[in-house]
């Protein structure tokens, strides 16, 4: 599918969220709602690699739009829940090769959306730079796929003190975490042509239903990180829609795309309107970093004008307002 077909393709799924907002849908936007455009995904095979909160609801997409999907896990729970949705489960560690005889190569896509491996910076290097190697190995020894996309992260530009970034910016490689992350995106970008197109994208923080941590701080009365700092969002359904994107347009070999909304904001506005949704005190910041993280988020704003101008992509959840209203069915 080219470009033109790859704006095409999605161009309905937009315009049903356009007429949504116009009063035309009394509901928001869903993945239900997303699949009647992914009819052409019938019969493709998909192979999703940490198939956890992003990659599980695109492997449901996928096979909801009558695709083929193998997901590969750690755990042995998510893996019965696979296999009741009619997904093909592996549970496996990503890092090691012994999965490799067990998912046949010349699939369709590929997606390599792992988290973390906790257990400090080691786990974090297994998980993403040894994971991806051990993709890299798959898809080399396997004759490749039609087209591989790796969910990155914002997190590897230190740009602070307000500017905007774009994909030209410079990445952090002296950090270990940022590091590990560049390394992982370039030994996809790498791979030689006979591995299929290949995408980076990068994704800004992530919410969405079932992630509700942001909410849960200002419930609690107190909030990470700085007022004035501004949060960069992306909601999981528009995060999907990137991945098929990418996954479906010749354009988006070899390159890299910032994926979030169009809403960053400081996130002191953002807690005091989530503040009011929920009728409860302002809360305060604590200034240090939220848990799991080594640094409190600087303060940028991510550029998105890439991933709309090449791929045509534009978020159904545009700011923080759109998405949490759906998250909170208000």
């Amino acid at each position: 599918m080219d470009r033109g077909d790859g704006f095409n393709f999605f161009k309905s799924l937009w315009q049903n969220d356009e007429d949504r907002r116009h009063g035309c849908f009394k509901n928001t936007m869903t993945s239900a709602n997303a699949l009647r455009n992914l009819s052409g995904l019938s019969g493709k095979r998909l192979v999703v690699f940490g198939a956890g909160y992003v990659g599980g609801e695109l492997a449901r997409q996928a096979v909801e739009a009558g695709a083929r999907v193998t997901a590969l896990t750690r755990n042995e729970e998510t893996a019965r829940a696979f296999a009741a949705k009619g997904i093909e489960a592996v549970v496996a560690d990503l890092a090691s090769d012994a999965w490799h005889e067990r998912i046949a190569g010349g699939a369709d896509f590929v997606v390599n959306c792992v988290s973390g491996g906790g257990a400090g910076i080691d786990g974090y290097r297994r998980s993403y730079l040894e994971g991806m190697r051990s993709v890299a190995g798959w898809l080399t020894a396997k004759g490749g796929a039609g087209a591989a996309v790796y969910t990155s992260s914002t997190s590897v530009y230190p740009q602070d003190g307000g500017v905007r970034v774009d994909e030209a910016a410079a990445v952090d490689r002296e950090g270990e975490r940022p590091r590990v992350l560049v390394e992982a995106e370039e030994l996809l970008l790498n791979l030689p042509k006979a591995a299929g197109r290949r995408a980076v994208l990068r994704l800004a923080g992530i919410y969405g239903p079932g992630r509700h941590h942001l909410l849960e701080q200002v419930r609690s009365g107190e909030v990470a990180g700085r007022g004035e700092h501004r949060l960069n969002l992306i909601h999981r359904e528009d995060i999907c829609a990137a991945i098929w994107s990418a996954l479906l347009a010749s354009a988006a070999d070899g390159e890299i795309f910032n994926v979030a909304d169009d809403g960053a904001a400081p996130k002191s506005e953002i807690v005091a309107w989530l503040a009011g949704k929920l009728g409860v005190a302002l809360p305060v910041f604590t200034g240090a970093p939220a848990a799991g993280r080594r640094a409190v988020t600087p303060d940028r704003v991510i550029d998105n004008a890439k991933i709309k101008r090449v791929l045509g992509w534009r978020a159904s959840y545009p700011s923080f307002r759109e998405g949490y209203v759906a998250i909170l069915g208000a």
